[in-house]
């Protein structure tokens, strides 16, 4: 008999819970059985399990009993991550290997029937569970995942490409190389284990430039505003007159990523398999098509899984077509505009994501889109336009900084414009502003001390004139604060309150 205990970790949302695979072998009639609220992935682990030792020119111990016990049992475990330690446990508790060596290391890998180790979701989750830990714990990975886990500080991977590579660490004292069955060119290429060090390089400047906009001054200006203060923007205008070029070049306007803020946009693509080392420390921008579901803009699933404005966290949501969405993925999207993060509740668990994002939505006035349009007859009726509006609703409207029209871009202008400012010039404004625009935006009796008495006056004027909620009150003199900032000013003025309720017009 033997019995052997293996380290790995389990995905919950963004937390890697800790799972011990507990392998037991007894004598009885052959059998492989495999318990621990283990997913469908889980369990057909036991034929690749199987057919990668046997593969690798290792010993299966086929006749005897094998019982995998995945630990705790009340937590759900899936996909294919729990191969590698699933393979290693047998190994151990079959003499193969010293199981006493596993003792400070976690493993986690998806095992091809050659042996063979493939990436998995959330090896970021992984380092970072590990963080802060009293014990050195080593992490044995697949390419890929290696790469991405050694971005965490102060972490310690190993990239493994076999589990021959695996083995070959931890074969017992006095035991040659060769009894276990390692391949000659394998041993000879030493290539398959290695010790992966943190090489974080300075992210890619944005390939989109402001400048590349030709004409919509407004536009830029309300944008760079909209970047200094971490404003929400809906743009409405015309086809072609250029809402999509501006939103996609909007991230480009954001301060650089701190490490802490990288680290957690990276660890939401790992857990979603959308991570690649070469988007390090780039805000992300997530666009996702007009019939995204609910379940895809906010997360969900079993187990739940971030959506689109998780992957969107300290970057740009873009919604292009908003009265298009469907009315319940629209809706969904009102809370985590105001808390920034999004619980997913299941009758069997519950996870929660971070989502705090920039919400840049883009939408025709009308359904044939010329409504207003100084150079095309619109062809709907009141009727028909009053409905498009409708489609998306008042409050999720007020939640909206930020009101810009974008006009129809004339051919002369475009021909002969000249070239706009670029997104690095503007870039540099909104980093000194939001030195001091983001702190002293938490609380509203600190924005009526930086507003003058007069602005107030104009300010109160215009709520009754216009109608704005108290969100819309709070969002107008927020606003009027961050173009004060950009200013270099520290007291908010007339001029200031005149253009952040210009941008409220259309509530």
């Amino acid at each position: 008999m033997g019995l052997s205990l293996v380290q790995s970790r389990a995905l919950r949302g963004l937390e890697a819970a800790r799972v011990t695979v507990e392998v037991h072998l007894a004598n009885g009639l052959p059998s492989f059985t495999l318990v621990g609220l283990a997913d469908v992935e889980v369990k057909e682990a036991r034929e690749r399990v199987r057919c990668a030792i046997q593969n690798a020119g290792l010993q299966f111990p086929h006749n005897q009993r094998i019982t995998v016990n995945l630990a705790p049992a009340d937590l759900p475990k899936d996909s294919g991550r729990l191969d590698l330690p699933i393979a290693l446990g047998i190994l151990a508790a079959s003499g193969q290997i010293d199981g006493s060596l596993l003792t400070h290391y976690e493993f986690a890998g998806e095992l091809s029937l050659t042996g063979a180790l493939r990436p998995v979701r959330g090896a970021l989750a992984m380092a970072l569970a590990l963080l802060g830990g009293h014990t050195a714990i080593r992490l044995v990975l697949p390419p890929g995942n290696a790469e991405e886990a050694a971005l965490v500080p102060g972490s310690q991977v190993y990239r493994a490409c076999h589990l021959l590579d695996v083995v070959r660490q931890f074969v017992p004292a006095g035991t040659a190389p060769e009894a276990l069955g390692l391949d000659g060119a394998l041993q000879a290429s030493g290539d398959g284990w290695s010790r992966v060090e943190s090489a974080v390089s300075a992210p890619r400047a944005p390939t989109l430039d402001m400048s590349d906009v030709k004409g919509q001054a407004g536009a830029k200006r309300a944008m760079e505003i909209a970047a200094a203060g971490g404003h929400s923007v809906l743009l409405t205008g015309p086809p072609g007159s250029g809402k999509s070029m501006l939103a996609q070049r909007f991230a480009g306007l954001l301060p650089p990523m701190s490490c802490d803020e990288a680290l957690q946009s990276a660890a939401i693509g790992s857990l979603s398999g959308r991570f690649s080392m070469e988007n390090w420390g780039q805000r992300p921008t997530c666009s996702p098509h007009h019939s995204a579901s609910a379940v895809a803009l906010v997360g969900g699933g079993s187990p739940p899984r971030p959506g689109e404005i998780s992957l969107a966290h300290h970057g740009v949501l873009f919604l292009d077509e908003l009265p298009e969405f469907p009315r319940a993925a629209l809706e969904a999207l009102r809370e985590p505009l105001e808390t920034g993060c999004i619980t997913i509740s299941r009758a069997a668990q519950r996870a929660e994501f971070p989502a705090r994002f920039q919400l840049v939505g883009a939408m025709n006035p009308c359904p044939c889109g010329f409504a207003g349009d100084t150079e095309r007859i619109c062809a709907c009726t009141p009727e028909q336009v009053a409905r498009y509006r409708a489609r998306v609703s008042g409050p999720l409207l007020d939640r909206f900084d930020m009101h810009v029209e974008v006009p129809r871009v004339r051919a002369k202008d475009l021909r002969e414009a000249a070239v706009g400012e670029g997104s690095a010039a503007i870039r540099t404004r909104v980093i000194e502003a939001r030195r001091h625009v983001l702190p002293r935006q938490v609380d509203l009796p600190t924005l009526h001390r930086v507003t003058d008495a007069s602005s107030l006056q104009l300010l109160d004027r215009a709520v009754e004139k216009l109608g704005l909620s108290a969100r819309g009150y709070v969002k107008a003199l927020r606003v009027a604060h961050t173009i004060a900032r950009l200013e270099g000013l520290d007291v908010v003025g007339t001029a200031h309150v005149a253009e952040a309720v210009q941008y409220r017009r259309l509530d």
